[in-house]
């Protein structure tokens, strides 16, 4: 692998691609003009228009879609035919579904879910669930949050309005009672205390990727929940149901992006429990970080930034390494966080906490 095609240049798209064009041949695609000056060629273009993207395409070993989950799929559609590896950070769950149908017969990598959650956390939690004879329960907990909110709902928008909203309003795959089955997102709400603070979970959409289906039959209680300041879930619930906005998502959107701008100043929990048997001892496993902003070449980087965009650049290495398969569908739970870790990208998690 040596030609890397990066669409979309956005918040994080732009990191992506900068840390890829390192090691790696990056040309990124987006519809308007950088206005800052990036070390990597860019071409402006739309990839809605087909054309332009069988275009676009040509020529390069792998393709990272950093856009929004519903221009995922064309993307990935065309890189399946062209038999070039592809990279995307959808938590949407029917993408996922699509594309994993497509990697039955493929000559290249398609790997889906390769962001902060679902993605890294997976990762996280298969590495505790594998120090284990056998497993009772994993609970898995991603927050990216302002470090310092202010108003009722305490977020501010520093990922993408759209991927936001679609985890809220889709059910999220869960295995509870060691049944495997859909809850409602926004729900299952709960207290957590990280470090003397009070926060809330509940369940979102997407953040498991594959997990259900990999432990149905060897866990009693799997689930994903978001981490927020407390009041937000209760909040949205309003916004998107008692105001019956939940079929308007362009317009939410709009609201949340004019109401929470992204913030300078954030902070990304991780945090992942698992509970099981070693030999015949109950015991229990956690992990926990809390990522924050850091330098990268000079340039301040929120940290759902650069946690999302080291988590993608490092499983394209592992790829490009041999760590990985060359060919087919790439489950999060199938990579192994020391090897993670040993990437490049990988050690921004083990730098800086």
């Amino acid at each position: 692998m040596q030609k890397v095609l990066v669409i979309g240049l956005g918040k994080v798209g732009s990191l992506v691609a900068t840390l890829l064009s390192k090691r790696f041949q990056v040309t990124g695609v987006d519809k308007a003009e950088p206005v800052v000056q990036l070390p990597f060629d860019v071409v402006a273009g739309d990839v809605n228009d087909g054309a332009f993207l069988d275009q676009v395409l040509a020529g390069f070993d792998a393709v990272v879609s950093c856009m929004p989950y519903n221009l995922n799929l064309p993307i990935a559609q065309r890189a399946h035919k062209a038999g070039i590896h592809y990279f995307d950070l959808t938590e949407d769950v029917p993408t996922t579904a699509a594309i994993r149908e497509m990697a039955k017969d493929s000559r290249s990598v398609l790997a889906p879910q390769c962001g902060l959650a679902p993605g890294f956390i997976g990762i996280v939690g298969m590495d505790l669930a594998k120090r284990f004879t056998k497993i009772r329960d994993i609970e898995l907990r991603v927050g990216a949050l302002p470090r310092y909110p202010n108003g009722q709902m305490g977020y501010s928008f520093t990922w993408s309005p759209a991927g936001v909203v679609n985890e809220y309003l889709n059910d999220a795959e869960v295995i509870h009672n060691g049944v495997r089955k859909m809850v409602p997102s926004l729900e299952g709400i709960e207290m957590i205390n990280i470090e003397g603070q009070e926060f809330e979970a509940f369940s979102t959409s997407g953040g498991l990727a594959t997990m259900c289906e990999t432990l149905e039959g060897k866990v009693d209680t799997l689930n994903y929940k978001t981490i927020r300041y407390p009041g937000h879930c209760s909040l949205m619930r309003f916004l998107l149901y008692e105001l019956c906005l939940k079929d308007k998502r362009a317009l939410v959107e709009e609201i949340l992006t004019e109401a929470k701008p992204p913030v300078q100043q954030d902070v990304v929990y991780v945090y992942a429990v698992v509970e099981g048997w070693k030999g015949s001892h109950l015991e229990r496993e956690e992990f926990y970080e809390a990522y924050h902003p850091i330098e990268i070449d000079g340039q301040h980087w929120r940290a759902i930034s650069w946690t999302t965009a080291a988590s993608i650049a490092s499983v394209v290495e592992m790829v490009a390494d041999g760590t990985l398969p060359a060919s087919g569908f790439i489950r999060q739970e199938d990579i192994a966080l020391a090897d993670f870790f040993k990437t490049t990208n990988g050690q921004f998690f083990r730098n800086v906490g």
